[in-house]
């Protein structure tokens, strides 16, 4: 099992700072999702930058969420 997520921010150009349980920060771009399915309801920037901690991975207020091993696989060391 991959890290899991404790803090996330969300940052210029739908790009997203993730700090991990094991003390690793990421940046993970969300622009490769935003044109699939709701997801794309992303693109507004007061939605996108509702983003939360939830549950080890992330949340949007629309309930959209991530799988937290994308999160650290994809993401990329800062």
């Amino acid at each position: 099992m991959n890290p899991r997520v404790i803090n996330v921010k969300p940052e210029q150009n739908f790009k997203l700072l993730i700090t991990f349980n094991n003390g690793e920060k990421k940046s993970f771009d969300v622009k490769p999702y935003l044109g699939i399915g709701i997801f794309k309801e992303l693109e507004d920037i007061s939605l996108f930058n509702s983003v939360k901690p939830f549950l080890g991975s992330i949340q949007w207020a629309n309930g959209v969420d991530l799988c937290p091993d994308t999160l650290y696989l994809e993401g990329e060391t800062c």
